[in-house]
């Protein structure tokens, strides 16, 4: 029998996980996610704040790169940062493993932050631009992978980034994937995709 203090215990928040290639419009997904009131947070930008405010982080890449890497205040400048390691496989990789259990760790903690709230928002979801490279699916719920024609792409970004090269294909992820958005339309299209996602598993 379920106990009284049970039955009232919070649903914890849905984990979903954004993806797709560059210029796809991952970005514009999670902002729709927020719209519908979802609690969203970016790969990317924890990795921007860990470049900047972590002192243990910036040490192994000042002694990894040298002081080449630092702009003029001292902090890591992720252009120079850039263009050291995106031409350099075993440079990206050693960053990445740097940089990626420090994301994980950040995400595992605002999810358990997440849930323990009086009242937890019904879904959270995170954009991750490696998440099926990394093999981070496996900590999430639902992955939602957002494509778009090479063409509109090529709009958005330059496609022709390194980075590109060592993303696993599109077919691959969708897939894997449990959702699909081809991002090609206005965004009323987005929201509602959003909407009809959000009505389904949270």
């Amino acid at each position: 029998m379920t106990s009284p203090t049970a039955r009232t215990l919070p649903p914890r928040p849905v984990a979903i996980a954004i993806t797709g290639g560059i210029g796809a419009g991952k970005t514009e997904a999670l902002r729709a996610f927020a719209r519908h009131g979802a609690a969203v947070a970016s790969s990317d930008e924890v990795v921007h704040r860990l470049l900047r405010d972590d002192d243990e982080v910036r040490r192994a890449i000042v002694a990894r790169f040298g002081t080449e890497v630092l702009d003029d205040s001292g902090g890591v400048d992720r252009a120079a940062l850039g263009r050291v390691v995106f031409g350099d496989r075993e440079q990206l990789d050693w960053l990445e493993a740097l940089l990626h259990p420090r994301v994980v760790r950040e995400y595992v903690a605002w999810r358990e932050e997440l849930g323990g709230r009086p009242f937890p928002p019904r879904a959270a979801a995170v954009e991750v631009p490696l998440l099926y490279e990394t093999g981070g699916e496996e900590r999430f719920d639902k992955v939602i992978v957002v494509t778009a024609p090479p063409e509109v792409r090529a709009l958005r970004t330059d496609v022709s980034d390194a980075r590109e090269e060592r993303l696993i294909p599109d077919d691959e992820k969708i897939r894997r994937a449990d959702f699909v958005y081809v991002n090609d339309g206005p965004l009323a299209d987005l929201d509602r995709f959003v909407a009809g996602v959000l009505e389904q598993i949270a």
